[in-house]
């Protein structure tokens, strides 16, 4: 199960990508959780996912 506040939900899919996932797809397949949600919940409070560094993180204008 996720973390429901979002910005706890941000550090801990952080973690996560960072030490367990080369990428988000492949995490939200292994944890189970809609990839479209997820992201959808990030933007709410203006993180974007960087796939580069495949973090989420603030988008750079």
């Amino acid at each position: 199960m996720i973390p429901k506040d979002p910005l706890i939900l941000l550090s801990y899919v952080n973690l996560k990508l960072r030490d367990y996932y080369n990428s988000l797809e492949a995490m939200c397949e292994d944890l189970d959780v809609e990839q479209e949600d997820l992201c959808t919940r990030l933007q709410a409070i203006g993180y974007y996912y960087n796939q580069e560094s495949n973090q989420f993180d603030t988008k750079v204008s």
